[in-house]
């Protein structure tokens, strides 16, 4: 099947800056990756979470993966790629966040290909609706 994209639009009642503050914490990704478990397992630079900071993704009677932090601009973007252990290829993931006149705006895009034929295809609404809900459930 390709290529797969997925792309969240989503706004919310907080600053940008909070937002910002959460999403760049690596933990808190276990809220938009669950059932997935997430932990940082390399600081980056200049901040923990920064750039080169990599995170593992743990899912039931699945072998870990990890993926790295490319790009860091506070309270803008954060992006990512699977670096390790995944049945993913090619993926790039972004999150950009924006002012709006009652709170934020955060617009999250991933593509990604499959290692193997259909799994790209059958990754991506499982893994899209997971973000949607998490996403839905921010309570800050």
């Amino acid at each position: 099947m390709g290529l797969q994209r997925i792309e969240i639009d989503k706004e919310f009642p907080f600053t940008v800056s909070a937002l910002f503050d959460y999403l760049s914490q690596h933990e808190n990704l276990s809220v938009l990756f669950a059932p997935a478990k997430v932990r940082r397992i390399q600081d980056g630079e200049p901040q923990a979470n920064g750039v080169g900071s990599v995170r593992e993704l743990s899912l039931p009677l699945a072998a870990p993966f990890q993926e790295t932090v490319t790009v860091f601009e506070p309270d803008q973007r954060i992006e990512y790629q699977i670096t390790r252990g995944s049945p993913l290829k090619n993926h790039h993931g972004e999150m950009l966040f924006s002012e709006t006149a009652n709170g934020s705006r955060l617009r999250y895009t991933i593509v990604f290909e499959g290692k193997l034929p259909l799994v790209g295809g059958l990754v991506k609404p499982v893994l899209e609706r997971g973000i949607r809900k998490g996403l839905n459930k921010l309570r800050l």
